[in-house]
């Protein structure tokens, strides 16, 4: 008799499962299903321990409640439509949202969603490439949700798998699909700096204008003369032609243009590393674009060059705004290198290139007196020729080394080696005052606007030129 008992559940068991596995996509038993399975388990041993004759209770209610999960997974209902709609570029650091998309027949009652793609891709690379999301109900059956990420890396990252799984009203019985995903998302330079209000006003309102115009009474190309009126600098006054026409003359001059400005990008370890969760070098390229924008804008012409352990980027001179897209892509191909720069080779090839005075920025940093003083040897070669302004983010983490009050011995020697490479930072700093380079020196925050003001006075007092 319990022979056929067991023969009658295994059948009906084999029919459910095959149920389950005919449906596309298969009910799978949730969480919540595992855990009831568990308990009648443990129900089953204390029936067949007290009362023996009714041990055939406990599997009849281990196949209702997986007649009642194959149920509920098919109230669920299945998927007939989903899509990945990601946006077709993001900016380095910035967030951006991917819109998932899925249709179901059913009444699901959650529905979530994991997305597989470059991690790269991810603010954090140790998730491993993975977000997961959940998508809220619509009319219709319709569902929607979006994964808000932060690129960490300026590339061209591959969105590969899409996974969904719903469970019915019960959340007994889950549904789980998966469909490969082709999409590129193609991660460029954050240029955020921009569209600052603050930015867009003081353009606004300066002499750069939005619209380039010939200035006068500023710069230091000779424009004309004009009857001297008070209030005017009088070290402008002609002197000669005042006396000719017996009435005070002064010069009035035009703003310079189609100056040349090189953006010297370092692409090697020290500004690969993180500074407020993006590397140096990604700041760097933000700081250079929007400085180059404004360039532009004025009439000056700009270019990147990029280096490494050899010379990875050199572009052409850009002379108008609508050259800025191509701009912004040259320099979304700089790559990260683990090497210390060969500043020698770089700055030489460099300096071969230009065939005019031109401002060069160079954006580096250096860790050691080694690579620093390589580096003070090649910038101070530009000198000669070039105007060269020398661009370096704070070391926000060694300052606060160096201000902590130290708990014990190995705070005292972190404090003091802290110390030791901020004395090594503001020496080689004042070594390249003293050649006649102009030094920037700020927080990450801060560089962007730095570095206009800097090139806005040089470009003020003729400086390029």
């Amino acid at each position: 008799m319990r022979t056929a008992t067991t023969s009658r559940l295994n059948a009906v068991a084999r029919r459910l499962g095959a149920w389950a596995v005919r449906l596309r996509p298969p009910v799978v038993p949730s969480a919540r299903c595992v855990a009831g399975l568990v308990g009648l388990a443990v129900v089953a041993l204390v029936v067949a321990t007290v009362q023996p004759q009714n041990w055939a209770v406990v599997p009849l209610a281990g196949l209702a409640l997986m007649a009642l999960t194959l149920a509920d997974g098919m109230v669920a209902g299945r998927l007939i439509d989903a899509a990945v709609q990601p946006p077709a570029q993001a900016e380095v650091g910035a967030d951006t949202p991917i819109r998932v998309t899925a249709r179901l027949s059913g009444g699901a009652a959650v529905v979530q969603a994991s997305l597989a793609m470059d991690p790269r891709l991810c603010a954090d690379p140790a998730q491993g490439g993975r977000v997961d999301l959940t998508l809220t109900r619509e009319t219709g059956g319709h569902y929607q949700g979006r994964a808000v990420i932060a690129p960490a890396r300026r590339c061209s990252g591959a969105i590969t798998g899409l996974w969904l799984r719903w469970s019915g009203p019960l959340g007994l019985g889950l549904r789980q699909y998966h469909r490969p995903v082709d999409a590129t998302l193609r991660v460029l330079p954050n240029v955020a700096l921009l569209r600052s209000p603050a930015l867009q006003a003081y353009l606004r309102d300066s002499d750069i204008g939005l619209i380039a115009r010939r200035l006068r009474g500023d710069g230091t190309l000779f424009e004309t003369l004009a009857e001297y009126q008070p209030g005017m600098d009088r070290r402008r006054i002609d002197w000669k032609v005042s006396a000719r026409h017996a009435h005070l003359y002064a010069k009035e001059y035009e703003n310079e243009r189609n100056n040349q400005i090189v953006f010297a990008l370092d692409c090697g370890q020290a500004m690969c590393e993180p500074v407020g969760g993006l590397p140096r070098l990604d700041r760097a390229v933000s700081a250079a674009l929007a400085t180059a924008w404004v360039a532009l804008k004025g009439g000056d012409r700009s270019a990147l060059f990029g280096f490494g352990g050899q010379v990875m980027l050199a572009t052409p001179f850009a002379s108008h705004v609508r050259d800025f897209a191509a701009l912004r892509s040259d320099a979304a191909t700089l790559d990260y290198e683990s090497r210390e720069p060969n500043f020698t080779l770089a700055l030489a090839t460099l300096a071969t290139r230009l065939q005019r005075r031109s401002l060069i920025v160079v954006f580096s940093d250096f860790s050691d007196p080694t690579s620093a003083e390589l580096m003070v040897e090649a910038v101070g070669r530009l000198i000669a020729r070039h105007r060269v302004l020398f661009v370096t983010m704070r070391d926000e983490e060694l300052d606060s080394f160096a201000r902590a009050t130290p708990q014990g011995m190995e705070q005292v020697a972190m404090a003091v080696a802290a110390q030791a490479l901020l004395r090594q930072r503001a020496m080689v700093t004042g070594r390249l005052r003293q050649m006649g380079v102009d030094v920037i020196e700020a927080p990450y925050q801060a560089i962007g606007m730095r570095l206009l003001d800097a090139y806005l006075k040089i470009k003020r007092r003729g400086g390029i030129g």
